[in-house]
């Protein structure tokens, strides 16, 4: 692991008339590709059937103007991006999964990841359930379809299950006539909802989804809510409702996001922003230029430039034909697509003094790499500065963090770690700011190990390695 890991993203549709809700989440789904790239998939209700493709790849690699047409028309879709925090990447995992059950079926996504699933999924195995996938989802799944069994709605099935599953969560769950959106009470990932001119309800990870489907921001999901669209409109179930502090991932501002998104009311362009500002402050140098690491450091180098006075340069390309080097599993595969992702402008760079700023330093390996780069185009002195804290902590919540092995900054100072990544100075955004970026309401227990809810028991998953979990 180089880098962080994204974790999904989720999409829904729910109109009040039949139309091509396939290309609606389609469209959608390109917009959250950003979110994961391992797998993607779209379920299309049809008078309550269901139709189902999805598949290992990018949304434009998965789905064909052939499939598309065969998901064939439908007044509710659901949609997925992933990259699984756990489980194996596996065709098996890609969602949304959908249950038949005796009151009928239902198609469910999910963004997080569930802290007792180890213990949920043992449950249910000595029960007599029999699980296909290694992702926490299906345990989630499980829990629903148990809970609708004995309840009278959809909507009050999930609401009821939101007693039993902790952690990180924000689910999209599709019935035959209904789409359920929720979101875990601590809101540790986004969720909103909009609605376009001709009644048709988006709910989408960020607004950057809403956007891209013509539909207009009506307000995000507060944690611990239950919304749900049927033929009467939009309702809402606030039982979960104000029972936890709330702790957004403070992540999604720093590097999840897209920076044209807004969460919770906080721009995250402007977050970014905002962090290069405080690095400027708190970690000055004398130097020639500000460069930004593509994509999510370019807007903190901006900030730092603003506040600074260096000026911004653009001192790297990226290669937009190949995906975050964070995405792709085994180490080997990252460290080589590093290679081919970014390339250094020597005519920028060149005998100067550059800033370079990233959002997150996990092993060092893409750090030096990057900074190697430009050694070989000829920087004078490279100073990096980074706009996170140093992670010192695993994360049970969505991050691809789950041992401290791997993070360099509990073996090393942070002189000793600009040593090894070959930088002449290096600089940590403080945790007292990156609260402050993401509106003071977040959650930071990878920087300071304040964790908000109990840590896991039993945390059987390991994605340093390409195999196969045998815990979600």
């Amino acid at each position: 692991m180089s880098s962080l890991h994204e974790e999904c993203g989720i999409f829904g549709v729910y109109s009040p008339v039949k139309q091509d809700v396939a290309r609606t989440a389609y469209y959608g789904l390109f917009a959250l590709q950003h979110r994961g790239q391992e797998s993607c998939g779209i379920v299309v209700c049809d008078d309550g059937l269901f139709s189902t493709y999805k598949d290992l790849g990018l949304v434009e690699e998965v789905f064909t103007e052939r499939h598309l047409a065969r998901l064939g028309q439908g007044n509710i879709a659901v949609g997925h991006v992933r990259y699984g925090t756990t489980g194996a990447t596996d065709r098996h995992n890609a969602q949304p999964l959908v249950v038949n059950h005796i009151h009928g079926h239902i198609a469910i996504a999910h963004n997080g990841n569930i802290t007792n699933s180890f213990e949920l999924r043992s449950q249910l195995e000595l029960q007599g359930s029999i699980f296909h996938t290694t992702s926490d989802t299906e345990v989630i799944s499980y829990i629903v379809t148990r809970e609708r069994i004995t309840s009278n709605s959809i909507e009050e099935a999930v609401e009821r299950a939101m007693y039993t599953i902790k952690g990180a969560y924000s689910l999209a769950v599709m019935s035959p006539t209904k789409l359920v959106i929720a979101r875990d009470p601590y809101g540790f990932r986004p969720l909103c909802y909009g609605v376009r001119d001709d009644g048709t309800y988006i709910a989408a990870s960020e607004t950057c989804a809403l956007e891209s489907v013509g539909a207009k921001f009506v307000r995000d999901v507060l944690p611990g809510e239950v919304v749900y669209f049927d033929k009467d409109g939009v309702h809402s179930i606030k039982t979960h409702c104000g029972k936890q502090k709330k702790h957004i991932c403070v992540f999604e501002f720093v590097y999840f996001a897209r920076p044209d998104s807004v969460i919770d009311g906080v721009s995250v362009h402007s977050a970014r922003v905002k962090a290069g500002e405080y690095l400027a402050k708190s970690h000055p140098v004398e130097a020639d230029i500000v460069i930004g690491v593509p994509d999510s450091g370019l807007d903190a180098a901006i900030g730092y430039s603003k506040e600074s006075g260096i000026p911004y340069e653009i001192g790297y390309i990226k290669n937009k034909y190949i995906g975050r080097t964070f995405i792709a599993p085994g180490q080997d595969n990252r460290e080589d697509k590093v290679k081919l992702k970014l390339n250094p402008i020597s005519s920028v760079v060149k005998g100067k003094r550059v800033v370079v700023i990233d959002d997150s330093i996990v092993r060092g390996t893409t750090s030096k790499k990057t900074i190697k780069l430009l050694r070989d185009a000829g920087a004078k002195e490279i100073h990096m500065r980074v706009s996170s804290p140093t992670f010192l902590n695993p994360c049970f919540y969505g991050t691809d963090i789950d041992s401290k092995d791997n993070l360099i900054a509990c073996h090393h100072s942070v002189e000793e770690i600009a040593k090894i990544i070959g930088a002449d100075s290096l600089g940590f955004l403080s945790v007292e700011n990156v609260r402050d970026i993401a509106g003071g309401e977040c959650c930071t227990a990878c920087f300071d190990g304040k964790y908000p809810t109990a840590i896991p028991k039993d945390n059987r998953k390991s994605r340093f390695e390409s195999k196969i979990s045998d815990k979600d």
